[in-house]
């Protein structure tokens, strides 16, 4: 008897756990990029982001809000890939576009609000490192978390003379 692949193709496969927790430590990343980056703009450069300027460096309650936010929009575009991987040609295309347009989202919407210029364009240019953080990491993880398609292998008779 010999063997011979079977002629259907086959997808890749995602290796879940891999992904899940390349998507928690990006989230990780995430929540620590916000508070860098409100550390900086705040204690360096004085300018608010979440809070008003009586409220120090750290800032409020809004501080933690900000980095547990960027901290769940890693864990939703982690979510969103491996929906993609799972059902659609080209994950990775939609991938972008759809974490690009979410930070395009993100860098506008301070624009939205009553506040000074600084404190507008500090909070786009944060919400900008975070997208693209947020983007590269996730769309890594997941590139990793592929599984390339094994081919099965099915006998074929032989036939004897």
């Amino acid at each position: 008897m010999t063997y011979q692949p079977e002629q259907a193709p086959q997808h890749p496969s995602v290796n879940a756990g891999k992904l899940w927790s390349g998507g928690a430590a990006t989230a990780l990343v995430a929540a620590l990029i916000a508070v860098v980056g409100i550390l900086l703009t705040r204690g360096l450069f004085g300018v608010p982001i979440l809070a008003p300027k009586g409220d120090g460096v750290w800032g409020g309650a809004n501080t933690f809000w900000y980095a547990f936010g960027a901290a769940c929009a890693s864990l939703l575009a982690t979510a969103l890939v491996h929906v993609l991987l799972l059902t659609t040609p080209r994950p990775m295309m939609f991938f972008a576009w759809a974490i690009g347009l979410a930070t395009l989202a993100g860098m506008l919407a301070p624009f939205m609000v009553d506040a000074t210029l600084a404190s507008r364009m500090c909070t786009s240019l944060l919400n900008l490192v975070l997208g693209v953080a947020t983007g590269t990491l996730v769309a890594s993880t997941a590139k990793a978390a592929l599984r390339p398609p094994t081919p099965r292998i099915r006998p074929v008779p032989r036939a004897y003379p």
